[in-house]
């Protein structure tokens, strides 16, 4: 099992920023590719970005392209998302995911954390 849990949500206005984290507990964390899934109120929950179990390989959604960054800390066992020029639109709650390969984080990740509010006001 692994354990997920997301830290730095909150409140900012468009065009700031925010940094989440996801530490992850149970099993050995470089041996997981891991990624950011996000829902909206009333929207589909959906894929943010990803990264290899290494960092060199990320992925995103094309609207999240430019103004997040996705990265990782093998050593500390903690992911990040740095989000820039946040917008209303991404406003949702961000969930941290993990599974052995990056197809799987794009599409069924096994493991979730509980998520953390992410509210851009206008």
């Amino acid at each position: 099992q692994v354990q997920l849990v997301e830290s730095g949500g909150g409140l900012v206005q468009a065009g700031g920023s925010l940094r989440l984290s996801c530490a992850a507990s149970g099993r050995t964390f470089s041996n997981y590719c891991m990624g950011w899934f996000r829902q909206a109120p009333e929207k589909e929950r959906e894929f943010v970005a990803a990264i290899d179990w290494s960092g060199y390989i990320t992925h995103y959604e094309d609207s999240v392209k430019g103004r997040f960054t996705i990265s990782r800390d093998n050593f500390k066992n903690t992911m990040y998302l740095q989000m820039n020029s946040l917008k209303s639109e991404d406003t949702a709650v961000y969930y941290c995911v993990a599974d052995r390969t990056l197809t799987a984080v794009h599409a069924t990740p096994g493991y979730w954390g509980q998520g953390t509010q992410v509210t851009v006001s206008a």
